[in-house]
C-alpha cells in the first residue's frame, strides 16, 4: 500500500479545517493548555483498517476497503507447528524407549530361550611371576602353573551350590565317587603311581534338578595326564570305565564345537537309549597336564544346550 492510501479519513478532515476562514483566537489559559493537550497524549492508537471512519463532509474520496486480519492464519499456522513438534517428540521418546530396552521386553520381539545358562564373566587368574603359560615354549610338560582352583567354571545364575564341592581341593575318593563302584579300587591303585597333584572340584544343582560336577585332576605333566585318559580310563574306546549308573554309552552326535580351543581336545558322550529314571551326559577335557571331567545328570533327560556351554566354557579356561 502506498502513502497515500495510507492516508486515513481523519487527516482529510484536518486539510478541509485548514481552508476554512479563521477564527479570533482565545488565549489560552494553563489549565486549557493541559486539558486540551492530556486527551490527545492519552489516546490509544487505533488501526485504521480495523476502525473505519466516516469520511469527512466534502472529500470525494472514500475511505479505503478494511485489511483482512492476518491473525486466524497465525494461529492456524502455530497450532499446527505445535502438533508437529509434539507428534515428532513422542516419536522420538518411542525410538528412544525401544532402542532402551532389552529385546524380550519389547511386545512381538521377544525370544524363547534356548536353554542356556547365564555364566559370570570369565577371566584367566593371574599366573607366578616368571611362570609360562602350559602351550608355550620352554614349557615342555604343558604344566598350568596358576591355581588349579581358579581354573574351576563357576557356578550360573541361579544354581544351589553343593557345600562338599565348593571350588575347593578334593580327595581321591570323592572323585571316585563319580564311577561305578566296581571300577573304583583299580582306579584309586593307579592313580597312587600317576604322578597325581591335585583334585579340585565344584558342583552345583539348577532350578529344573540339573546336577553338575566338574573335577579337574592335575598330574606332573601332560604325560601322566594322557596315560591315565587313554590307558586306565579308556575314554572313548568299546571299554571305557562308565559314570556310576550309566550302563553305556555313545559319543554325542549333537555336539558342535564353536570352534577348537587350542591345545585342548574335548570328549564328549552321552548315555545312549533306554536309560534309566535320569539321564547322563559326560565329557573328558585333555589340557596339557590337566584332565577335566565335566557330568550332568537330569532326571527324565539331561539337555544339551547347557551341557555343551558347559563343557566349552571350561575348555577354554584351560586352553
Amino acid at each position: 500500500m502506498t502513502e497515500q492510501q495510507a492516508d486515513s479519513p481523519a487527516d482529510t478532515k484536518v486539510r478541509a479545517e485548514d481552508t476554512a476562514p479563521a477564527e479570533a483566537p482565545t488565549p489560552a489559559t494553563p489549565e486549557t493548555s493541559e486539558e486540551a493537550a492530556a486527551p490527545e497524549a492519552a489516546a490509544p492508537e487505533v488501526d485504521a483498517a480495523e476502525t473505519p471512519q466516516a469520511a469527512a463532509p466534502g472529500t470525494p474520496e472514500a475511505a479505503p476497503a478494511p485489511r483482512a486480519s492476518r491473525r486466524p492464519l497465525l494461529w492456524a499456522v502455530a497450532r499446527w507447528g505445535a502438533a508437529v513438534l509434539v507428534c515428532g517428540g513422542l516419536g522420538a521418546g518411542t525410538a528412544f524407549g525401544i532402542t532402551a530396552m532389552e529385546r524380550t521386553d519389547v511386545p512381538g520381539l521377544a525370544t524363547e530361550s534356548d536353554g542356556r545358562w547365564e555364566y559370570p564373566r570369565l577371566s584367566l587368574p593371574a599366573l607366578p611371576a616368571d611362570t609360562p603359560r602350559p602351550f608355550t615354549d620352554g614349557n615342555d610338560g604343558e604344566i598350568h602353573h596358576a591355581d588349579l582352583r581358579k581354573l574351576l567354571l563357576p557356578a550360573p545364575a541361579g544354581a544351589k551350590a553343593d557345600p562338599e564341592l565348593d571350588g575347593g581341593w578334593v580327595g581321591v575318593d570323592q572323585y571316585l565317587a563319580l564311577y561305578n563302584e566296581d571300577d573304583r579300587t583299580e582306579l584309586k591303585e593307579t592313580l597312587a603311581d600317576s604322578a597325581l597333584r591335585h583334585i579340585a572340584a565344584r558342583a552345583w544343582t539348577m532350578p529344573d534338578g540339573t546336577t553338575t560336577r566338574v573335577f579337574l585332576l592335575q598330574f606332573n605333566s601332560v604325560a601322566f595326564s594322557e596315560t591315565f585318559k587313554d590307558d586306565t580310563l579308556e575314554v572313548g574306546s568299546t571299554s571305557e570305565v562308565m559314570p556310576d549308573g550309566v550302563g553305556a554309552g555313545v559319543l554325542d552326535t549333537e555336539w558342535d564345537s564353536p570352534g577348537p580351543v587350542m591345545d585342548t581336545t574335548a570328549y564328549v558322550f552321552t548315555e545312549g537309549e533306554p536309560h534309566g529314571p535320569q539321564q547322563t551326559r559326560w565329557s573328558y577335557i585333555q589340557a596339557g597336564d590337566t584332565l577335566a571331567l565335566v557330568r550332568q545328570d537330569r532326571k527324565g533327560g539331561a539337555p544339551a544346550v547347557p551341557f555343551h556351554q558347559t563343557v566349552v566354557l571350561q575348555q577354554q579356561l584351560l586352553g
